[in-house]
C-alpha cells in the first residue's frame, strides 16, 4: 500500500454503520473494516461515503481509537479530517497523526462559498503548524461539487512546494478527468495523484496515478483491486468496463443509501441500510431491486460475511 514516501493502492471511503436509533454501530464497521482490508483494499474512514459530516469529532476520535483497540493497522488507515472548523480539523489531525495513521485525507475549509486560494492555503498551513509532526503526510481532497471549494493547480503547486513529503497527495473528485490530468502532469515530486472514482481508474494508471479511493469499494473492492493490480494486462479494459457498469448502476440511486441498501441485501443485515438524516435509506423494494440488478450485472461480495 505505500512506497517510502506516499500511498498507492485502492482505499475505501467505509460506510459507517448506524443502529435503529443512529448511534454509530461499532462492532459492524470494525468488522466492516476488517472485510474490506481481507480484500486488499485499504480504509479511507471519515470520508464523504461514511456520512463524515454527520458525525461529531468526538465520534470520529473515539472510532478511530476504536479501531486501532480492535487491531486495524494504523498503517492501512487514511482517516477524512478536514472540517469546518479550523479547531476540529487540527484537533482530529493531530489524533490521526499520533495514532500513527498513514495519512489523512482533507478537505479545504468548507460551507463559506468563493473563498479564495490564500484563504483555503492559510486553512492547510495552520492545520500543519499547530499539529507539527515531520511523519504527517495530507492527502487534499477536492470535490468541489460538493464542498463548495476545491484546491486549484497553483494552490496545490504553493502547498507542494512550501511543505514538501507533508503535503503528499491529492484524491481528485471532480469527476473531471481533464482536471486529473492536468495534475498529473504537473510533475511535483512524491506526490500521488488518486481519482474518486474507479471509472477513471485505468486512465488514471496509465498517466502515472497512485489508484483510486473510491464510494463503491463498499461493494466491489476485490475487482477494484483486480484491475489496480492488473492494468498492464491484456483484458484490463474489459475489467475496467465491468466495474463502470457496477459503479453506473448504483449511481442511479442516491449513493450512500444505495451502498449500505447492497451491503444489506448481499448480507442480510437490514440493520445496515440505516443512515443518519437528511439521508433516507432506501426502501425495501428499492433495496432489492437495485441488488437484483448487480447480482445481474455479475455483482459478487466475494469472501466471508463481515460479523
Amino acid at each position: 500500500m505505500t512506497n517510502n514516501k506516499t500511498l498507492s493502492g485502492i482505499f475505501c471511503p467505509v460506510i459507517t454503520p448506524f443502529d435503529a436509533k443512529l448511534k454509530v454501530d461499532t462492532n459492524r464497521l470494525i468488522s466492516q473494516c476488517r472485510w474490506l482490508l481481507s480484500q486488499n483494499v485499504s480504509l479511507a474512514v471519515f470520508g464523504t461515503t461514511s456520512e463524515a459530516n454527520s458525525l461529531s469529532i468526538d465520534e470520529k476520535i473515539y472510532l478511530l481509537d476504536q479501531l486501532i483497540d480492535a487491531g486495524i493497522d494504523a498503517n492501512r488507515l487514511l482517516p477524512g479530517t478536514g472540517c469546518c472548523a479550523l479547531p476540529d480539523t487540527i484537533r482530529l489531525t493531530s489524533h490521526a497523526v499520533k495514532l500513527g495513521c498513514a495519512g489523512i485525507l482533507m478537505l479545504p475549509p468548507f460551507y463559506y462559498k468563493e473563498v479564495s486560494d490564500q484563504g483555503i492555503y492559510e486553512g492547510i498551513a495552520k492545520t500543519i503548524q499547530s499539529v507539527g509532526s515531520h511523519s504527517m503526510r495530507i492527502y487534499l481532497y477536492h470535490i468541489p461539487q460538493m464542498a463548495g471549494a476545491g484546491f486549484s493547480l497553483k494552490l496545490i503547486d504553493r502547498l507542494v512546494s512550501e511543505f514538501p513529503c507533508l503535503v503528499a497527495g491529492i484524491k481528485d473528485s471532480s469527476g473531471n478527468w481533464e482536471n486529473t490530468k492536468a495534475m498529473l502532469n504537473c510533475g511535483w515530486d512524491d506526490f500521488s495523484v488518486f481519482v474518486g472514482s474507479e471509472t477513471f481508474l485505468l486512465k488514471n494508471m496509465q498517466h502515472g496515478g497512485a489508484g483510486c479511493i473510491s464510494a463503491t469499494a463498499n461493494i466491489n473492492p476485490a475487482a477494484i483491486d483486480d484491475l489496480y493490480q492488473n492494468w498492464q494486462l491484456d483484458g484490463a479494459e474489459e475489467l475496467q468496463q465491468a466495474l463502470n457498469q457496477v459503479r453506473d448502476t448504483t449511481a442511479e440511486y442516491p449513493m450512500i443509501p444505495a451502498l449500505k441498501a447492497v451491503i444489506a441485501e448481499f448480507f442480510d443485515d437490514d440493520g445496515w441500510r440505516n443512515v443518519r438524516p437528511p439521508l433516507i435509506k432506501l426502501d425495501q423494494q428499492q433495496s432489492g431491486d437495485l441488488a437484483a440488478i448487480l447480482r445481474g450485472k455479475g455483482l459478487k461480495i466475494r469472501g466471508p460475511i463481515p460479523t
